[in-house]
């Protein structure tokens, strides 16, 4: 496996003059990272990240950035709703979607990773969020972007997370079959299909999606987890409660060459988790 860190998590404590795209990337590289999770709008400040500063020239600087420091961009993350109840801010959210693609088809990222959001304004958790007609909604809102991805030669990825419409592996199989494009891709972050309520089960979670999703999987999130008041909390890798041996195994024997990202590290933690994944792995 090939392993990575979300940008944003580099440096992130640091002063602004550490805090830039460069010197996050020259960080991760130190730190033995392979590729990143990249969002533009959390590395670079100062820009409306809107369809018309996601440009070609940015695209094409951007990859100069990483090639320097010899990483891949595994995810270009637009993480927006596409669910939105308002049709007017929902155009402007896929316009989004539209200059990210355009962007990584010039850097060469991986996917355009976004979530699946929520039916309300908002973007949180309500009643209606797992309901039919909310996964309804966000296939509608989804289509175009997967469309739009097709023709630009671009993977986009939906990321299943139990607070959003797509909460499980069924939900993204059913997107998966409606949408009807192998330009649709899954990131299977393992930690977000939990909750206090499903936690105990979640190696047969983990197991029922690695096997439904397996064809789709494109990219894998590695983070840790441990219960905090009615919730869960997500932390660094090897800080908590998961056991990674079964997916590390999936990746093994499935999944050659996968890009795998690190989440809710920081500087003092980030390289200590690669070393115990890369370990764990190297034993399987």
């Amino acid at each position: 496996m090939q392993l990575g860190i979300r940008l944003h998590d580099v440096n992130a404590s640091l002063d602004p003059q550490f805090k830039t795209m460069e010197e996050r990337a020259k960080k991760a590289q130190g730190e033995g990272f392979s590729c990143v999770h990249l969002a533009y709008s959390k590395v670079m400040s100062g820009i409306t990240f809107d369809d018309a500063a996601l440009t070609e020239g940015l695209g094409r600087y951007t990859k100069r950035v990483f090639d320097r420091y010899g990483l891949d961009v595994a995810v270009l993350g637009c993480y927006l709703n596409l669910a939105h109840p308002d049709p007017t801010k929902l155009q402007e959210i896929q316009s989004k979607y539209y200059g990210n693609i355009r962007v990584a088809s010039l850097l060469g990222a991986s996917v355009v990773g976004t979530e699946t959001g929520a039916p309300n304004a908002e973007y949180k958790f309500d009643a209606n969020t797992h309901s039919k007609e909310a996964l309804e909604t966000f296939i509608r809102g989804l289509a175009p972007v997967v469309e739009c991805a097709e023709k630009y030669g671009v993977s986009v990825a939906i990321e299943p997370v139990w607070k959003h419409i797509v909460y499980n592996a069924e939900r993204a199989k059913t997107v998966i079959d409606a949408i009807g494009s192998r330009n649709l891709r899954i990131i299977f972050d393992p930690v977000n299909l939990l909750y206090p309520g499903n936690m105990e089960k979640r190696e047969e979670i983990f197991a029922e999606t690695m096997d439904l999703l397996c064809d789709r999987i494109a990219v894998v999130h590695l983070k840790d987890f441990v219960p905090e008041g009615d919730d869960l909390k997500s932390i660094a890798a090897g800080e908590g409660m998961m056991d990674y041996t079964n997916i590390l195994k999936f990746i093994k024997t499935r999944k050659p060459y996968i890009q795998t990202t690190l989440e809710n590290t920081s500087n003092d933690n980030a390289e200590k988790a690669r070393i115990m994944l890369e370990t764990l792995y190297r034993q399987l």
